[in-house]
């Protein structure tokens, strides 16, 4: 492999949804390229975690796929073939189903991880080509629940409505089930900096973490309990005479039902759901409420729930009431967590949406969309199964699945079912960087490019529109996804229409999103370049780019903010006598998602070798296990093993697990697949499970023991 140019090239990390500016040169010896800080990117100025920093050592040929495999029908083992094979065996196995079984019993699973143009074209070939209706990806696992309360609230969708520079400069943050310490490392100085300038911090997590030490005040609420919280916070700025009526009256509706609801959330009820005493509760609501502004954020904690979108709702409700939104430096914002997290399900490989955020069922969507497409608006199929229905449609409904940038063996709920209906299809098709446990299972794996050795457009967590660069050739016998699927297209019949150049599939995605809610219309590569990225809506070329979103008015027809009534609900699966302590997975610092590329990464897993559970003293002591003793975490759907990371900084009925790892230490082999009913996101954060030593430690009975725990028992 060698490097495009000698000088330095401006890109971004792969990695997660800051997508941090950094400057690629090419490297002396046997690393391909090494990475220099790029001070001048607004995002990150300069900052990298580990895993930005290393990221060039999966560009290495020793760690990736060079050259397609197919699998050998005899032997069954994969195999070395050639791109014709490859490309033919895929083509035959989809026509192939689909005469067979019909269009829909084709599916394709993306991720948000590929760029703004693999995520349109897949899109496209999905409907165009294949005809199906069953596309979705792993970007429903992230963030939908905040898509869908967004939605119903402010009538637009896009993680923060201002830029992460606006943070420092409010009065207080509430940030809800995120880690930014380990999630989004370069992130955490935006909190630093508000503490400096006099802000504010409230942490909410069940888990004393790296972020909840920096924060002025602390909430620990049991996992599943995020919406009582909300709502009885909500509840004591009604009692206490802080709502803002003005705001309310001015800008927003519905207020009238939604604090009917909340009045049934008294502060002693909340206190004995949440397990956070209701002095906290008073004094998070007097901290918010004094200062001048304030943001509510949250993360995956609240969102990967089965009522994701109505705790999401009512932290909404609780910004709006407060009148902390559609104002500088105020307004509520999620955490994307994806590299393309944001721009991945804005232009078309969500199961019900068309690029430029359109609806699917929209019929003036559809018509624009297919004349961009020059298709009839009645040959594209309607919407899909959302992420896990399709998964679990595999080998019955849907019989040939293509997947690109996802890793489902490892990052979805119920993950050995989801394996055994992987196992179970007619025909699966994988296209990644690197040999993952997915790709392990398919009967064509197909080695395309990475971050680095293409260009492309992302969308990260402010709305901000990026550039990626290449800055190094592939090695030879790699393909880009876009030339993927221009070969699959042509093969299936579609000689035009796939373009194999980003700049020239971005300039279609430009013109399908035109005059749709992620309108990109205005935005080109020499402006991204130019500009450091520009945010979206941005109608046209002499438009300056939306950095701040309802100032003047809500995307709603009549422009105003709507109140949503929610109440609260228990998760789908309490605990119980024979699964008495509550699971709850994240991430850890050194890892990213599923791990299929950092776990390939020596000083990431020097730093972050395997999984764990972490238990607090009083379980550990119950259940007789000693820091670094094997523990047996049992859940309704499995078993995983992993040793112990004892620490007081998590609550006592609560384990928790990262999901980055494969094998018997899996921790998606426990958890719930319970939906969202409005976003279909599954209940990652919530499941009940049995926790068991299996090596008992001194004066522990000679037997695996459960570890129940009392309300009595609980942390104040």
């Amino acid at each position: 492999m060698t490097s495009t140019a000698t000088a330095a090239t401006a890109t971004h990390c792969p990695y997660c949804a800051l997508q941090c500016g950094m400057n690629l040169r090419p490297a002396a010896g046997d690393a391909v390229v090494e990475v220099e800080e790029r001070t001048s990117f607004p995002v990150n100025r300069g900052a990298l975690c580990g895993k930005g920093r290393s990221a060039p050592a999966v560009l290495s040929s020793a760690v990736r796929l060079t050259g397609p495999l197919v699998r050998n029908a005899a032997s069954g083992e994969l195999e070395p073939a050639g791109w014709d094979e490859a490309l033919a065996r895929i083509a035959d196995g989809l026509r192939g189903t689909r005469a067979e079984h019909g269009a829909d019993a084709v599916g394709v699973f993306g991720g948000g991880g590929l760029t703004n143009e693999k995520a349109y074209a897949l899109g496209k070939f999905a409907r165009v080509v294949l005809g199906t209706s069953q596309i979705d990806y792993n970007g429903r696992f992230c963030m939908s629940s905040a898509a869908a309360a967004h939605q119903r609230a402010f009538g637009l969708d896009r993680g923060l409505p201002f830029p992460l520079e606006d943070i420092p400069r409010t009065g207080c943050v509430i940030l809800v089930g995120s880690n930014l310490a380990e999630t989004m490392p370069p992130a955490l100085r935006y909190l630093t900096e508000l503490r400096e300038n006099g802000g504010r911090l409230i942490v909410i997590d069940p888990r004393r973490t790296r972020t909840a030490e920096q924060a002025d005040l602390h909430l620990a609420p049991r996992p599943g309990t995020d919406l009582a919280l909300a709502l009885g916070m909500l509840h004591l700025v009604v009692a206490q005479g802080r709502v803002d009526e003005e705001f309310v009256r001015e800008r927003t509706s519905g207020w009238d039902e939604a604090r009917a609801g909340v009045m049934a959330h008294w502060p002693e009820l909340v206190e004995r759901l949440t397990g956070v005493p209701v002095p906290q509760q008073r004094a998070a609501v007097e901290m918010f409420c004094e200062a001048e502004s304030g943001m509510v954020l949250t993360a995956r904690g609240p969102e990967q729930q089965s009522k994701g979108t109505d705790t999401v709702g009512a932290w909404i409700n609780f910004a709006l009431a407060t009148g902390r939104a559609g104002r500088p430096l105020s307004g509520y914002g999620c955490l994307t967590g994806q590299g393309n997290g944001q721009g991945g399900r804005e232009h078309g490989q969500k199961a019900d949406q068309l690029p430029g955020y359109r609806k699917l069922t929209d019929p003036a969507a559809r018509r624009h969309v297919a004349g961009v497409w020059g298709v009839d608006p009645d040959t594209l199929p309607g919407p899909g199964r959302s992420a896990y229905e399709l998964l679990d449609a595999l080998g019955t409904e849907v019989r040939a699945l293509l997947v690109m940038g996802s890793n489902p063996v490892v990052s979805a709920p119920h993950a050995g079912h989801v394996e055994e209906r992987l196992r179970s299809l007619d025909f699966l098709a994988v296209a990644d960087v690197v040999l993952s446990e997915t790709a392990a299972l398919a009967d064509v794996v197909l080695p395309v490019t990475q971050w680095a050795e293409e260009t492309g457009t992302t969308t990260n967590l402010e709305g901000r529109v990026l550039l990626r660069r290449r800055a190094v050739t592939a090695p030879e016998g790699v393909r880009s996804d876009l030339d993927v699927l221009h070969g699959l297209a042509g093969l299936l019949g579609h000689g035009k229409g796939f373009p194999a150049d980003p700049e020239e599939v971005f300039d279609e995605l430009r013109r399908a999103s035109a005059g749709g809610p992620a309108d990109y219309a205005g935005i080109t590569y020499e402006r991204i370049a130019a500009e450091d990225g520009v945010f979206w809506p941005c109608p046209d070329t002499e438009h300056a780019g939306t950095p701040r979103l309802f100032l003047d008015r809500f995307a709603t027809d009549d422009g105003r903010a709507r109140f949503v009534p929610v109440t609260h609900r228990p998760s789908a699966e309490e605990t119980d006598a024979e699964y008495p302590v509550v699971l709850t997975t994240g991430r850890v610092v050194a890892q990213y998602q599923s791990g299929a590329q950092t776990r390939r990464v020596a000083e990431l897993n020097a730093a972050a070798p395997g999984p764990f559970v972490e238990l607090h003293p009083r379980l550990a002591e119950r259940i007789g296990v000693a820091e670094g003793g094997p523990v047996a975490v049992t859940s309704r759907r499995g078993r995983a093993v992993a040793p112990a990371r004892i620490t007081g900084a998590i609550r006592e009925d609560t384990v928790f697990m990262p999901f980055h790892w494969a094998g018997e230490g899996r921790a998606n082999t426990l958890t719930n697949p319970a939906l969202d009913p409005v976003s279909r996101m599954p209940e990652f954060k919530v499941c009940a499970v049995r926790v068991e030593a299996l090596v008992p430690g001194p004066g522990a009975p000679q037997s695996e023991v459960t570890g129940a725990v009392s309300a009595e028992t609980q942390p104040r």
